[in-house]
C-alpha cells in the first residue's frame, strides 16, 4: 500500500528565504498530520549546515516518521560542460544529503527550456548528466526520480522536458535499476495535455507520486501558457489548491497505477494555505487510497 508523505508548501519563503520558521517548528507542526514521511527540501536554510542533516533525521524519526524523498533541482540542460559539471557536483552533493537523512529517493530534472536548445540536443545533455550521478546513487542505495516538472521557483524558463513526448524521450533514454519517474499529474496540465494520457505512457516507470491539485486564478491554459517564458518562477495566472477540489482525476490516476503495482510514496505538495487545508488534502488521499489499496 502506498504511504503518503508532506511537504511544507505553504512555508517554502519561512525556510527557504527568511527563516521565520525553522526547520525543527515545520517537523513538530507536521507532527499533527496523519502521514508517514516528510518530503525533504534540499535549500532549507539550515541544510547548509550538515551537522543538522543528523539531528533533523533523529527529530523525525523521533515523531514516528521517515525522510524517504528529496526534492531538488538539477539544471542540466545548459550549453556549458562547465555549468553542467558543476550541477552534477550539487546533485551529487544532494544524494549524500539524502542519504544521511535516511531517505531512498532523490529528485532530478532536466533543466531549463533554453530556446536555442534543440529536442534532441536537450535530451542527450539532461541523460548524460543524470546517468552521471546513477553510480554514487546506486553507491547509496538511492533512486534519482525524474518528475514531468513546470518550473523552477527560481528558474527563467520552463522545465525543458515540461512537454510529455520530450519527457518521454528522455526517461526512454534512461535504463537503470536506481532511476524512475516521480509523476505529478498537475504539472501536465501546464503543457496543455492530458495528466492521465502521460501517466499511461510512463505508470510502468512510475516509483514515486507529488499529489496535488491545480486552478487557475485567472484567464485560460493557453493564457498561462503565453506569459510563462518570460518570468522567473511560477506563472502568477498559477494556484495550488486543496487536493480533491482541483482538475485532476484521482480515481482514474489511482486505478492506473494500482494496476502496474505501484505501492511507493505519494508526497503531498499542496496546502499553500496552511496547514488545515493540508490536513484536509491528506484526509482525501488517504480516503482514496483505502478504495483502491484495501
Amino acid at each position: 500500500m502506498p504511504k503518503l508523505a508532506a511537504f511544507p508548501k505553504a512555508y517554502m519563503t519561512a525556510l527557504c528565504k527568511d527563516g521565520s520558521m525553522t526547520v525543527s517548528e515545520w517537523i513538530q507542526l507536521a507532527d499533527t498530520l496523519e502521514v508517514a514521511g516528510l518530503e525533504w527540501y534540499a535549500g532549507f536554510l539550515e541544510m547548509a549546515d550538515e551537522s543538522n542533516w543528523t539531528r533533523f533525521r533523529e527529530e523525525v524519526e523521533a515523531t514516528g516518521r521517515s525522510i524517504p524523498m528529496m526534492c531538488c533541482s538539477p539544471d542540466f540542460t545548459h550549453p556549458d560542460k562547465a555549468f553542467r559539471d558543476a550541477e552534477i557536483k550539487k546533485q551529487k552533493r544532494w544524494i549524500e544529503m539524502t542519504e544521511a537523512l535516511g531517505g531512498g529517493y532523490c529528485r532530478v530534472l532536466s533543466g531549463q527550456r533554453r530556446p536555442e536548445l534543440s529536442i534532441d540536443e536537450g535530451v542527450r545533455l539532461a541523460a548524460e548528466s543524470i546517468e552521471a550521478c546513477l553510480p554514487f546513487a546506486e553507491e547509496r542505495g538511492i533512486t534519482l526520480i525524474l518528475e514531468n516538472h513546470y518550473k523552477d521557483d527560481f528558474w527563467s524558463y520552463p522545465e525543458f522536458a515540461q512537454e510529455a513526448d520530450v519527457f518521454c524521450q528522455l526517461v526512454e533514454s534512461i535504463d537503470h535499476p536506481n532511476f524512475g519517474v516521480n509523476y505529478d499529474p498537475s504539472n501536465t496540465y501546464l503543457a496543455g495535455e492530458d495528466p492521465v494520457e502521460l501517466l499511461k505512457r510512463v505508470s510502468h516507470r512510475v516509483v514515486t507520486m507529488h499529489a496535488s491539485d491545480r486552478y487557475l486564478a485567472e484567464g485560460t491554459l493557453e493564457d498561462l501558457r503565453r506569459e510563462e517564458g518570460g518570468a522567473e518562477g511560477y506563472a502568477k495566472r498559477l494556484r495550488h489548491g486543496e487536493i480533491g477540489q482541483g482538475l485532476n482525476d484521482y480515481d482514474t490516476i489511482f486505478a492506473e497505477l494500482k494496476s502496474k503495482g505501484f505501492d511507493g510514496w505519494i508526497s503531498i505538495e499542496d496546502g499553500v494555505d496552511g496547514i488545515d487545508q493540508l490536513a484536509r488534502s491528506v484526509s482525501f488521499l488517504q480516503k482514496k487510497i483505502g478504495e483502491y489499496w484495501p
